[in-house]
């Protein structure tokens, strides 16, 4: 701020003018009870009173003219006019100084404080000209801080200069120059336009000062900041005015003495003032002014118990170097610089407000009220001292005098703020117990006075956090049954509350009115505190209300206190006492609908909206930070190491120590035939092992290729050279299980093959307590490789259903941000278990099954193949899974064998990579009870895109979009409905890896990928896939669905696998064929489902081809490239 030309002239000006001020009064003082030998001690001291005296009257007499003449000109004109008569009155202080004349000197003192009196008005006035509002505390705390070092210096010059040989001349100089200077840094200060030009001047200085003081008393804010700035002066210049007395007579010290109190206090002052802006970062708020009165009583109490302990050493004065040697005298010492400290963190704010909170006509004249009432009390001060030492008091006694009325004072200030003193006592006690950290706190900037602020709700400390740490008093809305507890009264009585019946329609009309009145109020929209761990349902109330009162809605996430007993959580995470609570504050967003959408349609698109809104919030407070491992490690500190995460047939589950010491022992054997940021195949099932050595890779900074076993050799050796890796990791064991010895072979002769027996015969009892010690202290041994957020971690190859496969690079970010996606709109904790036959070298799997139960402290179940279709749901049923993920294929092939109850236990059931058919979710309604929640994604979107959730759930789409994702339909030529589907977001893909160039990273362009598919996206945001752009025949030049084609027949046959293949045709250019496994199907089946149901005769395929298995890929997909080939010879 002391760069900004806007500032530092007239902090430049302001701080000379205050420093000739005090050298020319102090060097008065000194010439008359120093210089004046004619002068009884008796006559030196009424004349030294009569100069403070002749000082302030001006003060009395001109500041509600001075007020008046500020605000009715042009402010840096007025200030350079002052510093003209500043230079007038130093010329005649010279003259006074050089003939040694005290009452002419009298006179030009009068004068000085004239000038002063003309000059104050401008100064503080013309701040929030050329300050923002968030500058106005910094700007008066570097105001009060060269005020008192101004203070300080001009009193050690003035006081010693004049008493030198050539004093006089000396100090002549000095004031002239200073002036001079003064008036040089004061043509720098910019305008400041006239705020009130057609003001009348108003002569009678009386009437004036009185209708200043009640024009002042009308503004609350103002006059009490008036009263408090006066307190202060009132308290300040009795001590300033006894430290001479009190170093000599009760200190028994030189005037050194006397000069190192004055400059502790000033230099507290501007401590203070310092410490004040650190603070407040620029709010203007009284909120530490409690804290700082009470400072000045504490402090001065003990003042007063440190005076009374000191006995003079001697009869001599002492000086510096003796005072230093006495403990006693250095507790003075820090009384004095607390006192002073407290002064400033008290007195900075409440010129801030005084200023802020004057209307721009009247600024300058509230400020001269603020000069006179100043000066007012400064002489109360001087009177009040006097008749204590007239009753008898030590200068001590007045010191606990003033501190006791200042208590009073300090209570008083506590009585008007109450909130003040609660608020920070409960933010002290928040932060040393949860060290909260509040993030976003630059999003209230441009928050208006209304709005509707809207927090998830974790725990029961949420209200006490938002009370605490939100800034002003904002209005909470509670339940009037919960607002009758005993123990939620405390916390009522410190804050704003508004108690709501949610059974009586007529309390959110209420609380509209609230809002509109300017309020901010705060609601949970959730209702509730959560049971789950996720997000609740939502209810539309906050956003009826921030609509109707055309308020924004400010989102807050707390996240941390769900951890604490003092949520509903119990026995579903690992609680704790203390974790770390952040708070974040998002930008507030206002909900924009058309005026046309009313009553039903209305509240269903705000409810629709305020649940994106909490979404999105949850979602962005949690960034990812650091890769895979790191929050790995993160998860075990939060649901604790002997937690179980891992689990296979071999039924021997891996906790997060386990799981993290085996990553340690392996990932140092990887790391002795493998380079840093080097591919790694992993040719592995779903087991334990795998899990360990994915995390093992992740640990020593590799990235993990996962090589899909069930593509055949030619794509796999494809796969390994597109993504040239060097080697691959495998098992023996599951090698000859799966009876892969030729595909070990082909793969051996071209790369390193690496089997983890071996590596285990290797293992050592050192290797084993190196793991050991690394789990200990993992994150100092994992950072030396850890990588960086937006660094490659895995490498998976899309199905080649449509071609030669890719290499798909996915970065620890876009893996960490589709997890914390799924979290922010799914409900899920620890006592969750994750049932995952869905292979690992399949994105759906990799995120899905392994890397979001393990990171969320969720234990997983890791099965080989999701083909055993007998034994999968027999598994669920004995691991009492509550969480499934499949694929329409192998769930309809569960459905078929399994027991009614062997999916009991399950809560949630995710399929994706095909469309899910009607038929196979009426069956598992029908026969499990359980609704199947389709989702849609792809391998580059790591993978989730969208999912149907228990809170938002439409049958036969793929649910609504995931939270931080961007999407654009673009028009496909022949489809009327519906577009080609390109989506943005942190979790899409870094690049492709083509088998043409090797190793070559393609990113999608501008971060967009295009998905391929056609989709349909409804009213309410729900998406329903239309098929893939590939997936469409043109026949008779219309463009009709492969995949709707399917669906028809799967209504037809439910129960069966069927698939749509199109192949030329001379006539119609493209005709249909579907293979099925139906053995009943028959084209007129399907020709008179169509008429039934008004489907176009173009839909229906040509020919049916009666087959004993539809060929799928390993991942659950119709492969439909070998389809093809079976049913279209290649010369057709």
């Amino acid at each position: 701020m002391l760069q900004s030309k806007r500032f530092l002239p007239l902090f430049l000006t302001q701080a000379l003018g205050a420093l000739n001020d005090n050298v020319f009064k102090n060097a008065l003082v000194a010439l008359i009870v120093f210089k004046m030998v004619h002068l009884s001690p008796d006559d030196a001291k009424a004349m030294v009173t009569q100069a403070a005296g002749i000082f302030i009257l001006p003060f009395f007499l001109f500041s509600a003219i001075a007020g008046q003449i500020a605000d009715k000109f042009e402010k840096s004109r007025l200030i350079r006019l002052t510093k003209y008569l500043e230079i007038i009155i130093m010329g005649l202080a010279s003259y006074g100084f050089l003939t040694n004349a005290p009452t002419y000197l009298m006179v030009v003192l009068f004068l000085m404080g004239t000038q002063s009196a003309f000059f104050g008005p401008l100064k503080y006035s013309i701040l929030p000209d050329h300050m923002r509002d968030e500058e106005l505390i910094g700007a008066n705390g570097l105001v009060e801080a060269g005020t008192f070092l101004s203070i300080l210096i001009g009193t050690i010059i003035g006081g010693i200069v004049i008493l030198t040989e050539d004093g006089l001349t000396t100090v002549s100089l000095l004031i002239i120059a200073l002036s001079l200077i003064g008036l040089a840094t004061s043509y720098f200060i910019p305008r400041a336009e006239a705020s009130e030009p057609s003001l009348k001047i108003n002569p009678n200085f009386l009437a004036e000062t009185y209708n200043l003081v009640k024009h002042s008393a009308g503004n609350r804010p103002v006059f009490l900041s008036i009263l408090g700035i006066s307190w202060f002066w009132l308290f300040g210049a009795t001590f300033l005015a006894l430290f001479a007395p009190f170093a000599k007579d009760i200190i028994g010290g030189n005037e050194r003495v006397n000069v190192l109190f004055l400059t502790m206090f000033s230099v507290g002052i501007a401590l203070g003032s310092l410490i004040c802006n650190k603070l407040l970062k620029g709010e203007i708020t009284a909120r530490y002014v409690p804290f700082g009165a009470l400072g000045l009583s504490l402090f001065s109490f003990d003042l007063y118990l440190a005076s009374n302990t000191i006995t003079p050493a001697s009869s001599s004065l002492i000086g510096l170097t003796e005072y230093f040697q006495r403990p006693e005298l250095i507790r003075v010492l820090i009384d004095l610089l607390l006192i002073s400290i407290s002064g400033g963190l008290y007195i900075v704010p409440l010129y801030a407000i005084l200023q802020h909170e004057s209307s721009d006509s009247h600024r300058a004249r509230n400020v001269a009220s603020n000069n006179i009432l100043n000066s007012l009390f400064m002489v109360v001060s001087a009177i009040g001292a006097m008749g204590l030492f007239k009753l008898g008091f030590t200068i001590p006694e007045v010191f606990l005098s003033i501190g006791v009325l200042n208590l009073f004072v300090a209570l008083y200030v506590c009585k008007l703020l109450p909130e003040v003193p609660t608020k920070l006592f409960f933010r002290l006690i928040l932060r040393i117990c949860f060290r909260v950290e509040v993030r976003g706190e630059e999003n209230l900037e441009d928050l208006g006075p209304k709005a509707v602020i809207v927090i998830n709700h974790v725990s029961f400390l949420d209200g006490v956090l938002l009370a605490a740490f939100l800034p002003g008093r904002p209005t909470f809305a509670i339940d009037t049954y919960v607002a009758q507890r005993w123990w939620v009264k405390p916390f009522l009585s410190v804050v704003d509350s508004y108690p709501i019946d949610p059974t009586n329609p007529m309390a959110t009309k209420t609380m509209i009115n609230v809002v509109k009145s300017g309020k901010r109020c705060v609601i949970f929209p959730e209702g509730r505190i959560t049971v789950t761990g996720g997000m609740m349902k939502i209810f539309e109330g906050p956003g009826m209300i921030a609509d109707h009162a055309d308020a924004p809605l400010l989102p807050v996430n707390i996240e941390g206190a769900q951890y604490t007993p003092f949520s509903r959580l119990k026995g579903k995470i690992r609680q704790r006492w203390f974790p770390k609570v952040i708070i974040t504050i998002h930008p507030p967003k206002k909900l924009r609908l058309s005026d046309d959408i009313r009553g039903r349609e209305r509240r269903s698109a705000i409810s629709i909206g305020l649940h994106d809104l909490m979404s999105e919030t949850a979602f962005s407070s949690c960034p990812p930070e650091g890769g895979l491992f790191k929050n790995l490690l993160d998860a075990r500190d939060i649901h604790g190491g002997d937690a179980a995460v891992v689990e296979d047939i071999q039924r021997a589950p891996l906790s997060y120590n386990k799981l993290i010491t085996s990553s340690f022992v392996l990932g140092d054997k990887f790391a002795s035939f493998t380079k840093p940021q080097e591919i790694v195949g992993l040719l592995l099932p779903n087991s334990s092992a795998a899990a360990v050595s994915f995390f093992a890779l992740q640990a020593i900074g590799r990235v993990s290729a996962m090589l899909n076993f069930t593509m055949g050799e030619k794509n796999l050796l494809s796969c390994c050279k597109t993504a040239e890796i060097k080697t691959i990791i495998t098992s023996r064991k599951f090698i000859e299980l799966g009876r892969l010895e030729e595909l070990a072979d082909a793969l051996g002769r071209e790369y390193k093959i690496i089997y983890l027996e071996d590596l285990k015969k290797e293992v050592s009892l050192g290797n084993k307590l190196c793991g050991w010690v690394k789990n200990h202290f993992a994150r100092s041994f994992h950072s030396k490789s850890a990588p960086e957020n937006d660094d490659a971690a895995v490498v998976l190859f899309t199905s080649g259903s449509e071609g030669v496969p890719k290499g798909v690079m996915l970065s620890h970010n876009n893996l960490l941000s589709n997890r914390s996606q799924l979290a922010a709109v799914v409900d899920f904790n620890s006592t969750d278990t994750v049932f995952n036959a869905l292979p690992i070298f399949h994105s759906f799997g990799l995120t899905g099954g392994l890397l979001l139960p393990i990171l969320s402290g969720i234990k997983t179940f890791l099965y080989p193949s999701p083909l055993h279709y007998r034994i999968v749901p027999a598994l669920v049923y004995d691991t009492n899974a509550t969480i499934v993920f499949g694929t329409d294929t192998f769930l309809t092939g569960y459905a078929r064998v399994a027991h009614p109850y062997d999916f009991y236990s399950v809560r949630h059931i995710f399929a994706g990579a095909e469309k899910v058919k009607d038929s196979t979710r009426k069956t598992w309604s029908e026969k499990f009870g359980l609704r199947i929640l389709e989702g849609y994604g792809a391998t580059e979107t790591s993978p989730v895109l969208s999912t149907n959730t228990p809170l938002q759930y439409k049958a036969g789409t793929v649910g609504r979009f995931l939270p931080g994702i961007e999407s654009r339909l673009e028009p496909v030529p022949g489809i009327p409905t519906g577009g080609r589907l390109f989506v943005k977001g942190p979790n899409i893909m870094k690049g492709y890896l083509r088998a043409e160039a090797p190793g070559q990273l393609q990113p999608p362009e501008d971060g967009w990928y295009d998905t391929g598919d056609i989709v349909v996206m409804d009213i309410d945001g729900f998406v329903s896939i239309q098929g893939r752009a590939k997936r469409f025949a043109k026949i008779a030049g219309e463009m009709v669905s492969l995949t709707a084609a399917e669906d028809l027949a799967g209504k037809i046959w439910p129960g069966f696998m069927h698939a749509v293949i199109a192949r030329p045709d001379v006539k119609k250019g493209e005709q249909l064929i579907l293979a099925t496994e139906c053995p009943d199907a028959t084209r007129a089946l399907l020709l008179k489902e169509a008429q039934e149901q008004g489907i176009s005769e173009l839909m229906i395929p040509r020919e049916i081809e009666i087959m004993d298995k539809i060929p799928v890929l390993g991942t659950g997909k119709t492969d439909y490239q070998t389809l093809q080939k079976e049913l279209v010879p290649e010369e057709v």
